[in-house]
């Protein structure tokens, strides 16, 4: 890890200091393990190849207003563009859809956590989001050390994105041991991820589906 850099330890601590700081301030009950998802986010910046890594926390209040649930998104050195804001929202209403059985009442909240001010990789981001949304929904925990890229497509699908050797660098720095990528991803035109996998000790999985992906990253059947 380049020097100056925090730690993925230090960013955890970023995470649990914002939440009590900023121009909001949360209920104490958000900052527990077992109420809240750490969700990993991937990104990758045109200007370099080293990425991006920032960490979306999501907490439900579950109340029996607003009924439906809604959505709110807090700003913590994350900034998201309209791409973002719009795979957001396709990823908490496929999580809804997906989890028919649940009363979707309360407020669902969004924190995104980074190092300093950036701009999160938008539709990559999505299929993670619906993972970290259903993960919520049913009371489930994302897996430390296990990442996801790729877009949200109709049906569940996961689709494809670029800069994934850029993502996993990111991941590799902050100590993730496995990235889970598109199906038909490990190897095209642009980049072979295997090579890349084998230099930096990790597992790169090829994923097809959100359900596929949600049962690598919390050990459970969405």
């Amino acid at each position: 890890m380049p020097s100056g850099r925090p730690s993925i330890k230090a960013l955890r601590s970023l995470l649990a200091i914002s939440l009590l700081t900023g121009p909001f301030l949360f209920p104490a009950v958000v900052a527990t393990a077992e109420q809240a998802v750490e969700l990993p986010v991937l990104a990758a910046i045109d200007a370099n190849n080293r990425g991006v890594f920032e960490i979306l926390l999501i907490w439900w209040d579950r109340k029996t207003e607003p009924d439906p649930v809604v959505l709110q998104w807090y700003n913590a050195g994350v900034r998201l563009g309209d791409t973002h804001v719009g795979a957001m929202t396709k990823a908490f209403r496929y999580a809804m859809e997906r989890t028919p059985m649940i009363h979707h009442r309360g407020t669902v909240s969004v924190r995104g956590v980074a190092y300093m001010p950036s701009s999160a990789d938008g539709p990559s981001a999505g299929a993670a989001m619906a993972v970290g949304f259903i993960a919520v929904f049913k009371g489930d925990t994302i897996r430390r050390g296990v990442a996801l890229t790729g877009t949200i497509e109709p049906g569940g699908r996961i689709g494809p994105v670029g800069g994934i050797p850029d993502k996993i660098r990111a991941a590799a720095r902050e100590g993730y041991r496995t990235v889970l990528v598109p199906q038909g991803q490990l190897q095209n035109a642009n980049w072979n991820l295997t090579p890349l996998a084998m230099e930096l000790n990790m597992t790169v999985t090829e994923v097809a589906t959100i359900d596929a992906a949600y049962e690598l990253m919390t050990g459970q059947r969405p």
